[in-house]
C-alpha cells in the first residue's frame, strides 16, 4: 500500500515539476533533466513513469482541466457582469492554463493544438450565450457576438499573461489586488457602455 502511495506521490511531483518547467520555458525549452531534479528524482526514474517529453507534455495539459468547477464556464445572466466575471475566473482559476496557451502559441510542441475540440466547444458556448442575450435584447444588435467574445477574452486575459507590460503601464503587477480591483471597475464601466447598463 505504501509503495502505491509513493508511486502516486512521485507521479504528482513529476507533473508539478513539469508544469512549472513547461509554463516557464515552453515545450522546446523544457528539459527532462530539470523536471526530474525539481521532482527530486533521477532522469531514469522519470522515464519509468513517462515515456518522454511528449507524453509528459500531454499529461500536463490533461491535468490543467482537473479541479475546474462549473462556475469556470458559466456566464452571468447580466452581460454587464461578463467581463468582470471572466477576469476574476482567469485570475483565480485559469492562470496556469493561460500561461500554457501563450507558450503553445510561440512553441507549438508535439502535434496539433492540445484539447482543440474542448477549447472550441467552450469558446463557442460563450458566443452562443452572447447571441442568446442579443435575442433577449440585452446585447445591442450592432455587435457581432463572436467579436464581442474575442474582445472580452482579450480584455480579461492580456493583463494577466503579459504581467511585465501591465506593470510598465500601470506600475502594478496583475497579481496586485489593487490592480485587479481597478481593472474590474474598468471592465464593468466599459461593459455598461457597451450593453447600455442592462
Amino acid at each position: 500500500m505504501g509503495e502505491i502511495r509513493n508511486a502516486e506521490r512521485t507521479r504528482k511531483n513529476i507533473l508539478k515539476a513539469a508544469s512549472t518547467e513547461f509554463f516557464e520555458k515552453g515545450y522546446s525549452g523544457a528539459r527532462i533533466e530539470t523536471i526530474a531534479a525539481n521532482a527530486g528524482i533521477t532522469k531514469q526514474l522519470l522515464y519509468r513513469y513517462f515515456k518522454g517529453k511528449d507524453e509528459l507534455y500531454r499529461e500536463v495539459f490533461g491535468h490543467l482541466f482537473e479541479g475546474w468547477g462549473p462556475d469556470v464556464f458559466m456566464m452571468p445572466a447580466n452581460p454587464v457582469q461578463i467581463a468582470e466575471h471572466r477576469f476574476k475566473v482567469n485570475a483565480e482559476q485559469l492562470l496556469g492554463f493561460l500561461r500554457f496557451t501563450v507558450w503553445e502559441a510561440i512553441d507549438p510542441g508535439p502535434g496539433s493544438l492540445m484539447g482543440e475540440e474542448l477549447r472550441r466547444k467552450v469558446l463557442h458556448s460563450y458566443i452562443a450565450d452572447m447571441r442568446d442575450k442579443q435575442e433577449m435584447g440585452l446585447v445591442p444588435e450592432q455587435y457581432d457576438p463572436a467579436m464581442l467574445t474575442l474582445a472580452i477574452s482579450s480584455l480579461t486575459i492580456y493583463p494577466l499573461i503579459f504581467g511585465d507590460v501591465t506593470k510598465l503601464i500601470t506600475g502594478k503587477l496583475p497579481t496586485d489586488p489593487d490592480f485587479q480591483e481597478e481593472w474590474k471597475r474598468l471592465l464593468r464601466s466599459l461593459s455598461e457602455r457597451i450593453f447600455g447598463g442592462k
